[in-house]
């Protein structure tokens, strides 16, 4: 079975052990690359350095010589060089041969010439310093490399356990530093467990760098939508349950009475026609539940055709100022001169109408007017409906289409519905190629519209 990335475990499996391996791979590479630069500059440096003294020794020695007498000086000067490590030749007429240098070369320190260099004798490498004494004479100094090296040796040892200790400490700190940093990671991670839980009102404190606490604001705000959108379903749910059980509630006691009886003969025929609104509520509820459903999953068929919108209003109109009529609410119209040719659908345009409308008839009271109209644009046609209802404040407007949201708030303090026919208005118009808009309107109430574009 194959393994899930997000779940591997094991020390390079997290952040923390991935960080800590960067970080020696990053000390060790530099640690590589400092010695590879450090080694060939110390051995060259001390080379350079034997070199320079071993020079400064010859020309010391020189001096010695030219001013004692050479043939019994010799042999104390030879001893106090060999103390040091350093072998002294003296060429010239009857001196033996130095080694190391070749015959011209000898000829040309007795020449006067100065000679510092790197030679091979008997396969081991010296440092050979040759200078010229007053009177034919030469002197030779010869240094084993070997011991120029064994300083630069020593000091190449003391730098690799530098760097060592580097290493060391390099791993300690990135340890800490990648606890330090991934410690929100992990408070992160518990908070996002919590609410996946169930658990909700978590929250995370915003402190340390910006990016950390760029996902703390993120995190937070998550938290609080799933807080305020779980509310919001809780809501939609009641207020759906509430708007069934009202219609079924009545069909059935109706229904009962009907079987036992209870109603006279003369009042079937009404009861039947309370039944049947009730039933037609009902389905139409159910309708708008499934349209909703369907429009979020994009499951719902929009045929965009030419429309005349203001036919489309003047048809709605005729239908609903019955129903305004029977219960004293006064409803006008505004329609255009001209033909106003919308790309929409027009079931799904008259069905904008009517869900604003009954939302209209729901919170206007007698005595008060239902404005539906159809508005010309440059690009746009508009379809609104206003009322002389009690109107929407500010916040009220801002989550007007979204389900429950109203109904949340004033249920038990006004009509409302349950949100279902404004959510279903919002997501219609967007499917169109539309956009919704919630206002105040000059009747006292709230104003709706839909702007459809233009073909």
């Amino acid at each position: 079975m194959a393994t899930d990335p997000g779940r591997r475990s094991g020390f390079l499996g997290s952040l923390s052990g991935r960080t800590i391996l960067l970080c020696v791979v990053i000390a060790l590479v530099a640690a590589i690359v400092t010695v590879a630069v450090s080694v060939p500059l110390i051995a060259g440096a001390a080379r350079a350095q034997a070199s320079a003294t071993l020079g400064r020794l010859a020309d010391v020695t020189v001096s010695a010589l030219e001013r004692a007498d050479m043939a019994a000086g010799s042999t104390g000067l030879d001893q106090v060089l060999t103390s040091q490590e350093v072998s002294a030749f003296l060429i010239g007429p009857g001196e033996r041969t130095a080694p190391g240098l070749s015959a011209p070369e000898q000829r040309d320190v007795l020449a006067g010439r100065e000679i510092d260099a790197e030679v091979v004798v008997d396969g081991a490498d010296y440092l050979v310093a040759a200078r010229p004494v007053a009177g034919d004479f030469g002197v030779v100094l010869l240094e084993p490399v070997e011991s120029v090296v064994e300083p630069a040796g020593q000091a190449f040892r003391r730098l690799l356990a530098a760097v060592g200790v580097g290493v060391v400490v390099a791993s300690v700190l990135a340890w800490v530093a990648s606890r330090r940093v991934t410690r929100p990671l992990r408070q992160f991670a518990d908070t996002a467990r919590a609410l996946s839980a169930g658990e909700r009102g978590v929250q995370v404190a915003v402190t340390g760098p910006r990016e950390i606490t760029a996902i703390a604001r993120s995190l937070n705000d998550l938290s609080g939508a799933l807080e305020v959108s779980e509310d919001r379903q809780r809501q939609f749910l009641l207020s759906v349950s509430h708007e069934l059980r009202t219609p079924l509630t009545a069909v059935r006691g109706y229904a009962e009475a009907l079987a036992d009886g209870m109603v006279p003969a003369d009042e079937v025929a009404r009861t039947g026609t309370v039944m049947q609104a009730e039933a037609e509520r009902l389905d139409r509820l159910v309708a708008d539940l499934l349209d909703l459903a369907r429009l979020d999953a994009v499951d719902v068929a929009i045929e965009l055709v030419p429309v005349d919108v203001g036919d489309i209003v003047a048809q709605a109109a005729e239908v609903w100022r019955s129903r305004c009529d029977r219960v004293g609410v006064e409803l006008l119209t505004e329609l255009p001169p001209v033909p106003l040719v919308a790309r929409a659908d027009p079931v799904r345009t008259r069905q904008i109408i009517d869900n604003l409308a009954e939302n209209a008839l729901r919170v206007t009271p007698a005595g008060r007017p239902i404005v539906i109209g159809a508005h010309g644009a440059p690009d746009w046609v508009g379809v609104s409906v206003r009322d002389g209802g009690p109107g929407l404040t500010a916040d009220d407007l801002a989550v007007a289409f979204e389900p429950a949201a109203l109904y949340g708030r004033y249920r038990g303090v006004r009509a409302v519905g349950t949100g279902v026919g404004l959510a279903l208005v919002g997501r219609l118009a967007a499917r169109m190629g539309g956009v919704a808009q919630a206002g105040t309107a000059p009747e006292g109430g709230a104003s709706f519209t839909v702007w459809l574009p233009r073909t």
